[in-house]
C-alpha cells in the first residue's frame, strides 16, 4: 500500500523585511522567509503547498469599494479597522498619498489613509503575482485576512489587540486549539519580522487549509470580478 502524505498549505503575511510564510500539513508548522512573495511561493519547501493564502488584497476595484472589504468590516465589528478599503487600481498608480486619495475619491471610493498607501508596494507585488500565477501542480492562490480568521476561530471578537502581549497570547491559544503549535518568538526578527506577523501567517495557513478542505466561505459569495479578471474575495 502506498502511504498518502497529508496536503500542505501555505499562509503568507507581509512584514517589514519582506514576506513570511507558514507551511502547515495539519500537524507541523514550518516558517519560511523571503524578500519577495514570488521567491517565497517558489521556495523548494513551499512548492508542496496546494493552497497559498495571502494576507493582501487580490482583485483591485475599478471604482468604489470592494464588496469583500465592506463585508469583512461588518463581520469584524469593533475590530473593523484592521481591514482597510482597497484603493482602486487607478489610485494605486499614484506616487503620493495625497494623489492616491484624490484619485480614489474621483473613482467613488473613500480617501486613502497613509497606512493603506504605505502598503502600496506590497499590494502591487501581489497584484503582479495574481496576474501571472499559474496553478502548476494544482496550487491555488487565495486572499485571506488573519483577523477574520481569528474572529472565526474564536466565534466572535477577540479581547485584545494583536500588538499587545495579551493579544498575542490570545491568538497563540486559538492557533493551538485548531492544531497549529508554534513559538512565534523563535521566528520573529526585530525590525524585520514581528511576533504578530508570525501569528498572522499561521492564521492565514489555517484559512488556506479550510479552502483546501472545502469548509471555507468567501466574502462575497460568489467572489466579485472586476476588469482585471481576478477573483476578489476574502476566504475564511
Amino acid at each position: 500500500m502506498i502511504a498518502r502524505h497529508p496536503p500542505t498549505v501555505l499562509g503568507v503575511d507581509g512584514c517589514r523585511g519582506g514576506w513570511l510564510g507558514i507551511l502547515w500539513d495539519g500537524s507541523a508548522a514550518v516558517a519560511i522567509f523571503h524578500s519577495t512573495i514570488r521567491e517565497l511561493i517558489d521556495d523548494e519547501t513551499a512548492r508542496s503547498a496546494v493552497v497559498v493564502g495571502v494576507d493582501m488584497p487580490m482583485g483591485l476595484p475599478d471604482e468604489g469599494a470592494r464588496q469583500a472589504d465592506r463585508m469583512a468590516q461588518r463581520e469584524l465589528g469593533r475590530r473593523a479597522s484592521s481591514i482597510f478599503v482597497t484603493p482602486t487600481r487607478s489610485a494605486l498608480t499614484m506616487v503620493t498619498q495625497s494623489q492616491a486619495s484624490a484619485v480614489n475619491k474621483e473613482r467613488g471610493g473613500p480617501g486613502v489613509s497613509i497606512q493603506a498607501f504605505n502598503l502600496r508596494p506590497k499590494v502591487l507585488e501581489v497584484d503582479e503575482l495574481a496576474r501571472t500565477f499559474v496553478a502548476e501542480r494544482g496550487r491555488r492562490l487565495v486572499e485571506v485576512h488573519p483577523e477574520l480568521s481569528f474572529h472565526t476561530m474564536n466565534d466572535g471578537s477577540l479581547s485584545h489587540s494583536k500588538r499587545t502581549p495579551e493579544g498575542q497570547e490570545e491568538r497563540r491559544a486559538l492557533l493551538r486549539r485548531v492544531g497549529i503549535e508554534l513559538d512565534p518568538t523563535s521566528t520573529a526578527i526585530p525590525g524585520r519580522i514581528a511576533i504578530d506577523d508570525v501569528l498572522d501567517a499561521a492564521a492565514a495557513a489555517w484559512s488556506a487549509w479550510r479552502v483546501n478542505s472545502g469548509t471555507a466561505r468567501s466574502l462575497p459569495d460568489p467572489p466579485e470580478i472586476n476588469s482585471d479578471g481576478i477573483s476578489a474575495a476574502i476566504w475564511v
